[in-house]
């Protein structure tokens, strides 16, 4: 869980459910499990949130014209979380993809580091016990529960990759737009 709360691609989708298997099992404790992913979940959480704090701004300064970012994204990002970045948090540790990454943003805009913690363990660990509970309840049917996550997980990903499309073709009119404008 810690990889997956600091970008790397690990679905909790497939690991916790085999988690609650090795619940019924009796290898692990229900309460273990939750405990160790809570705490995985937070540890790689602060590890994104401290790569958004501690590099987030000299990223974009030195990178984000390859990235299509700029100081303008920079300001958006900490006005979105100053007024909506404890749902934001919350929420997404609910969505594909997007769990992986959010705490990198959350960084960069600074967000109350407490206020951080207490949704990311709110909404980390309610995701993590309902996927725990899936995983003991569906054991039996483990083949059919892994065949439609990736299928949700596909269409979370296509649907993400055309968000980021559509705003990669934005900011590009967006430059063009300024580079006529300021000629």
């Amino acid at each position: 869980m810690a990889l997956e709360s600091m970008i790397l691609p690990v679905p909790s989708e497939v690991v916790m459910p085999c988690a609650g298997f090795l619940v019924i099992t009796g290898k692990f404790s229900f309460v273990g499990a939750v405990l160790a992913s809570s705490l995985g979940t937070m540890v790689g959480s602060l590890i994104g949130y401290y790569m958004g704090k501690w590099g987030g701004y000299r990223v974009v300064e030195h990178f984000g014209k390859y990235l299509l970012l700029d100081k303008e994204h920079l300001e958006y990002t900490h006005r979105w979380f100053e007024k909506r970045g404890e749902w934001t948090v919350l929420i997404t540790r609910f969505v594909p993809v997007v769990r992986h990454l959010i705490s990198i943003p959350a960084g960069v805009a600074e967000m109350n580091l407490f206020r951080f913690c207490l949704f990311t363990i709110i909404g980390g660990t309610t995701w993590n016990t309902i996927l725990l509970v899936v995983g003991m309840k569906l054991k039996e049917n483990w083949k059919i529960v892994s065949h439609y996550s990736h299928e949700i997980d596909y269409v979370v990903v296509a649907g993400l990759l055309g968000i980021g499309i559509w705003w990669i073709r934005k900011q590009l009119k967006r430059r063009k737009e300024k580079l006529l404008k300021d000629r």
